[in-house]
């Protein structure tokens, strides 16, 4: 599939996804699907609602159709439940967890910062945005970096922080104490609808 270069307001509205790179449009977006007809509502078919949901996750954490199908596909191999831990593979991914910590307003501009190596993770430098952090890794900034990220991180409220990580926001360092837990993820992800989805 090739890569969309389209208007990502658009397609998140389509799918139910607030962009929220954009706050005023966010907290006053609509929540029909854009377009002439958008606010008309349609009955979706069996497929439709598991395409829908599949794409809200997909586009949520920013990942292509390919990445996606690799993450369920490592999800459905390990023991457990599939659609709990395709979401906390997701949640583990290197920009989800910057952005998670507030070093990022974005997933988006927490994946440019990874890609431009201002990030370690355990003192070595990481910029792939889709590594897979795990429990017990540290991971700072690096010490040339750290002017450029204060602005941003001066936004962080610590009171949101995420029960999974513990944050040092005078450090800009994030250890990633543990996995977190299914109900502690986005309760409007409907992830048994991903499952049925790719079990057709």
């Amino acid at each position: 599939m090739a890569k969309y270069t389209g208007p990502t307001n658009k397609l998140f509205r389509n799918y139910g996804v607030k962009d929220l790179s954009n706050r005023k449009l966010t907290s006053s977006m609509r929540q029909n699907a854009s377009g002439q007809h958008g606010a008309v509502r349609k009955k979706l078919s069996e497929y439709a609602i598991h395409l829908n949901e599949k794409q809200k996750i997909r586009l949520t954490y920013l990942v292509s159709e390919k990445q996606f199908a690799k993450y369920y596909s490592e999800a459905a191999r390990r023991k457990g439940v599939t659609g709990t831990i395709l979401l906390q593979i997701l949640e583990s991914r290197l920009d989800n967890v910057l952005f998670r910590a507030g070093f990022g307003i974005t997933r988006k501009q927490t994946r440019q910062i990874v890609n431009h190596g201002h990030v370690r993770v355990n003192d070595k430098k990481v910029d792939i945005p889709s590594y897979i952090v795990k429990a017990g890794d540290v991971i700072t900034v690096k010490s040339r970096s750290s002017e450029f990220l204060k602005g941003v991180t001066e936004m962080i409220d610590m009171a949101c922080a995420p029960a999974w990580m513990t944050i040092d926001k005078e450090a800009l360092k994030i250890t990633f104490d543990r996995i977190p837990e299914r109900e502690e993820l986005d309760p409007d992800f409907k992830e048994q609808l991903v499952i049925e989805y790719y079990s057709k």
